[in-house]
């Protein structure tokens, strides 16, 4: 860490994504009170994190990470958060399961209220008001009143996030996690699927296991491992006063950790080299993330790299890639091999949500599962072929019923997206197409696990 960092140096460089106030005093104040309260997560989760990450690094682990587009304000209520955290619950013990690999799970929760916007400007029958950037900024209605920025937002999204987080800590360690309510995890509606028939299969599997190793003396009641689960939190870094605010000195090791998430990504939009959100992230102790997409360049990533983790510390910083898949096939081999020639330490993840979003005929924004499927398949090939983990997938994701992705098993039709489409931004997975994903990326972790067994075998004779 530079010893010029401060948590306002981004404000020294060029930004972009971020929204103008018309009211300084009024921004200043919700900044100042922000300043006062208590952090979100601490320094050492974050640590905890960056552990297990590393883990990931080194093809010993998978990280699961997911959740909503953007989460807003109106929808905030305890059986979504319980659904998407179960959906989570779910997809993990599938992947643990079938690939016989501890997953990490990361939610895009508890503080996703923030989104890039194509244009800063939105015409509608001749009026031009300032886009919608998520609820943390402004309000979706187009008026006036709605559309312009209001720091008391920012405020607003730190309650929400600092609720969800407790409700979240409480799912995670007071027993709903417990591996021997795996069969109980299931949703109604998904109950009733190919998807939720292939889980109970599995799930009675898994409860023929517990008995075993009950018989043999390990129970929930003494092994912490069986009742409880590690959860962690993630958002876009999009908003930097925001993220100014929340970053505090750590009384153990005496460096700056933003406490609003464990783990913050800078997006596509704003990677850029000389500005305000690299400037922000290289400086906090994180593990931190990057979208990547098929415009970037080796030597570019290399200095990206450079730039994020300058001390190339494993867990430290995850590449996420969104490129659809016939530019994963492309683009991804010539960055994997620069990575691997310059020894540095990444966690390799794929977005296959971003690159893959389209209009229906019906007019709704929406994402064909087929699409999604083959980027996450080929992502998986170049890294067998190349010789590299598959470290991680990023999905957006739901615990309700939507119909907003087409396809999957469900074979949710363009006709139908008007059903339940319920999404503030972008289309969500439903928590089938979710499980019914997990059980394809087991496939493929299988695959690898086997492949990596042959290398070693092989080298070893």
């Amino acid at each position: 860490m530079s010893a010029e960092w401060t948590p306002k140096s981004w404000r020294t460089k060029p930004v972009v994504q971020m929204p103008v106030y018309p009211d300084a005093a009024k921004l200043e104040a919700a900044e100042n009170r922000l300043r006062n309260y208590p952090p979100l997560v601490f320094a050492g989760e974050a640590r905890k994190l960056k552990t297990k990450l590393a883990r990931v690094s080194q093809g010993e682990a998978f990280l699961l990470q997911g959740g909503d587009c953007a989460e807003s304000f109106a929808e905030f209520h305890p059986n979504n958060i319980r659904d998407t955290f179960r959906v989570l619950l779910q997809m993990a013990v599938v992947l643990t399961f079938g690939a016989a690999m501890p997953v990490v799970k990361v939610g895009r929760m508890a503080g996703q209220f923030a989104k890039p916007r194509s244009e800063d400007t939105e015409t509608i029958n001749g009026v031009t008001l300032p886009s919608y950037r998520g609820d943390m900024v402004n309000g979706q209605d187009f008026t006036a009143e709605q559309r312009t920025p209001d720091p008391e937002r920012l405020v607003q999204a730190y309650n929400q996030s600092a609720a969800t987080l407790n409700l979240l800590r409480a799912f995670a360690q007071g027993g709903f996690a417990d591996l021997h309510k795996v069969q109980r995890w299931n949703l109604g509606f998904v109950e009733d699927s190919a998807q939720g028939e292939r889980y109970r299969d599995m799930s009675s599997r898994i409860q023929e296991a517990l008995d075993f190793m009950g018989a043999c003396g390990m129970t929930s009641e003494n092994t912490q491992a069986m009742r409880e689960t590690s959860f962690f939190t993630s958002h876009e870094a999009l908003l930097l006063n925001y993220e100014e605010v929340m970053t505090r000195v750590d009384s153990l090791t005496g460096l700056w950790y933003d406490t609003s998430a464990h783990l913050l990504w800078i997006g596509e939009r704003t990677r850029q080299l000389d500005g305000a959100h690299i400037e922000f992230l290289k400086g906090v102790g994180n593990p931190v993330g990057c979208k990547i997409g098929p415009s970037i360049e080796p030597d570019e990533l290399i200095r990206l790299i450079d730039a994020l983790s300058p001390e190339n510390e494993a867990g430290r910083l995850t590449l996420i890639t969104r490129m659809g898949p016939d530019n994963v096939k492309r683009v991804l081999p010539g960055l994997i091999r620069a990575v691997k020639r310059e020894g540095r330490n990444v966690v390799w993840s794929c977005d296959p949500m971003h690159a893959n979003t389209v209009k229906s005929s019906t007019g709704y924004k929406t994402r064909h599962f087929d699409q999604i499927l083959a980027e996450v398949l080929a992502f998986f090939d170049v890294h067998k072929a190349e010789g590299t983990h598959a470290g991680g997938v990023h999905f957006e994701m739901t615990g309700k019923d939507v119909t907003e992705c087409v396809g999957g098993g469900q074979a949710i039709r363009e006709a139908d997206l008007s059903a339940r489409y319920d999404t503030f931004c972008d289309p969500r997975l439903n928590a089938t197409q979710a499980l019914e994903l997990a059980f394809l990326l087991a496939e493929q972790l299988k695959q690898e696990r086997q492949l990596v067994r042959a290398r070693e075998l092989a080298a070893g004779a």
